[in-house]
């Protein structure tokens, strides 16, 4: 099946901020897939870094993906009841809750970064909770790249066809990661993937691409017969060599709880799916007391960092799909083409 992303094979691996970098997409756009680099939590160094090793690196089509939520006001009240919230596990661990500045690990797509990133001219930009500005949209469309985005609904797909995306990625509740749904927070009007997707191709004129709980080829092969354009993997690449999942994370893939996955909002206050840990055990996987996406990772970050230096998940974001049974300790270009079937 031609691919509608201008590759040899119809495949996207998923971009997984803080799994991986530009090693990963470069091998997956060199193996004949679309490679994605995940762009929300690089700052303007890092991103630069990350382009030029993709530019130098391949002359096939990759991704870049970024986000476009609105940045929340700060609320000094509910972060006090967030901290006090964790306070026991500082405590545990000797940290001091008031030594922790507030901090934003994730930043929507602006007029600074559309700047940075026009010298590159991606082939493709892909975009997670709806779309920047009609002005920044129509910026990225004027460098010549397609552009796709997330939807959870066939109201958002709906949504992002009207204003000019190339292609919609049908993001079911099975994939790991954060949501990309932008119209509503209401997870019961999301559906699973094979039950979202054929919505999506009899609705929309552009091409629909099938993403969540795909594992395999058979999943592949599957989501094809649905009518998808083309597929996105994320989960099954965690385990790759050129991942940067880092080794607690790859412990829990490896082990049986990873057939345990919930949606959370403990780590960051935006709904994702994860492997349930101890964190998301003791206060539930969705508190009220998080604030809002991106807000809440802050509080949560030396508490991870803590845990993670003694070899431990238990207050990480083990970002993981339903189904973790492509995980395989392989490399990206031979499970990107065992994916696509070549």
């Amino acid at each position: 099946m031609p691919s509608p992303f201008g590759t040899e094979l119809p495949l996207i691996q998923a971009p997984m901020a803080g799994a991986h970098g530009s090693a990963l997409a470069l091998a997956v756009s060199n193996a004949g897939g679309l490679g994605s680099l995940p762009c929300a939590m690089l700052p303007p160094d890092a991103l630069r870094r990350e382009l030029d090793a993709l530019r130098d690196g391949t002359s096939r089509p990759f991704n870049l993906n970024f986000f476009c939520h609105r940045p929340p006001a700060p609320d000094d009240a509910r972060e006090r009841a967030w901290r006090d919230a964790l306070a026991p596990y500082y405590r545990e661990a000797g940290l001091d809750p008031d030594a922790v500045p507030a901090a934003v690990s994730r930043v929507p797509f602006d007029a600074r970064t559309a700047h940075l990133v026009e010298a590159y001219r991606p082939a493709v930009v892909s975009f997670h909770f709806g779309l920047p500005a009609p002005d920044l949209l129509a910026q990225v469309k004027a460098w010549g790249s397609v552009v796709i985005a997330s939807a959870t609904t066939l109201a958002e797909a709906l949504w992002l066809e009207a204003r000019g995306v190339d292609a919609v990625i049908a993001q079911g509740l099975e994939a790991g990661g954060h949501r990309g749904h932008f119209l509503s927070d209401d997870v019961t009007r999301q559906a699973g993937t094979f039950v979202l997707l054929p919505q999506l191709v009899r609705a929309l004129r552009v091409p629909v691409v099938a993403a969540g709980g795909i594992a395999d080829a058979r999943g592949v092969a599957a989501a094809f017969a649905l009518g998808a354009s083309a597929v996105q993997v994320g989960t099954s690449y965690l385990l790759c060599a050129e991942a940067t999942t880092h080794a607690a994370h790859r412990a829990a893939l490896r082990s049986d709880v990873a057939a345990h996955t919930a949606l959370t909002n403990l780590f960051s206050g935006g709904l994702a799916r994860g492997i349930v840990n101890r964190l998301m055990r003791e206060l539930g996987p969705v508190s009220p007391l998080a604030p809002p996406f991106p807000l809440a990772a802050a509080a949560i970050a030396p508490l991870r960092a803590y845990a993670e230096r003694a070899g431990r998940g238990d207050f990480s974001p083990l970002w993981a799909g339903q189904n973790t049974s492509g995980c395989r300790e392989t490399g990206a270009a031979a499970l990107t083409r065992e994916l696509a079937g070549a």
